[in-house]
């Protein structure tokens, strides 16, 4: 039995939203937790961080980037197919209570799950920015969806086709200039991330990392997705994926991750030869 995608969005190029059937899933699920599937029986075991959830009709969203070999087959799939496997909701949810002032960082496509902790903190009170960045506007999704699960968005881009022309930490710096900041959550690449604890560790605001390292199993047996927390040795997958972003070794789990960049790089590569191949069979 697989898990029917039910709605398909090409929110931008190369990032879709899929809605699936997976009501196992949506019952349990919490804002900041992930699944893990598999597009293929014998495929990888991929993991996406939960966008939405709509429990009453057990509808999962996820959004993502199809960029690797999985996501690009996962990218193929139309309405009506099915995944073989759905497994979640995995790991620790985010940890949602009133701090006061929240502000969520969202990079690139870690802004979908910035939609559900972003909501969970509004609704527990807090007054909540939400930052939103991207190299052009072009690549932002979800404006209108993210501004009603805040109190205030603001939005950042390279080229400054929108918002503010720069880095979401420059947005970050003016609000943390104007009023205190009580609790800060970042989800998106790796540099950014490391970038927002820089600039909160001085203020000594609480600060927080929803780390996306490399995992397999999803359950802690395997170790891939380790990293080293205040010089302890923790699991994305069981003990995060959040983590307190000032005490996160960045530079190993940055290292760490190159060294799979190659090997994705040729599996892509391949799954664009498949593309091209149906393409052509199709004529």
């Amino acid at each position: 039995m697989g898990y029917k995608i039910l709605e398909k969005i090409e929110l931008c190029p190369n990032q879709y939203e899929l809605k699936i059937d997976a009501p196992y899933v949506t019952r349990n699920a919490q804002a900041g937790q992930f699944i893990i599937f598999r597009v293929e029986e014998q495929g990888e075991r991929v993991p996406i961080t939960i966008a939405d959830i709509d429990r009453e009709k057990g509808i999962l969203t996820v959004v993502f980037m199809a960029v690797g070999y999985s996501t690009k087959k996962l990218a193929m799939l139309e309405v009506g197919d099915e995944i073989p496997d759905v497994v979640g909701p995995l790991g620790k949810a985010t940890e949602i209570k009133n701090y006061g002032t929240v502000v969520c960082v969202a990079g690139g496509y870690g802004a979908a799950p910035c939609y559900l902790i972003s909501k969970a903190f509004h609704e527990a009170g807090n007054k909540v920015h939400m930052i939103m960045g991207a190299r052009n506007k072009d690549l932002l999704f979800w404006k209108d969806k993210m501004a009603k699960a805040c109190t205030e968005l603001n939005i950042a881009t390279d080229d400054g086709s929108l918002g503010h022309k720069g880095f979401v930490t420059e947005v970050l710096a003016e609000i943390m200039e104007k009023e205190t900041i009580n609790y800060v959550i970042a989800v998106g690449p790796m540099p950014m991330m490391r970038a927002v604890a820089d600039l909160t560790r001085e203020k000594e605001i609480k600060t927080e990392a929803s780390m996306n390292p490399i995992m397999i199993d999803g359950t802690g047996m395997c170790g891939a997705c380790r990293v080293t927390v205040g010089g302890e040795v923790k699991f994305a997958c069981i003990d995060g994926p959040d983590f307190d972003a000032h005490k996160i070794d960045f530079d190993e789990v940055i290292n760490r991750t190159r060294i799979y960049k190659n090997e994705e790089k040729r599996r892509s590569e391949n799954c664009n030869l498949i593309k091209k191949a149906d393409a052509v069979a199709s004529k």
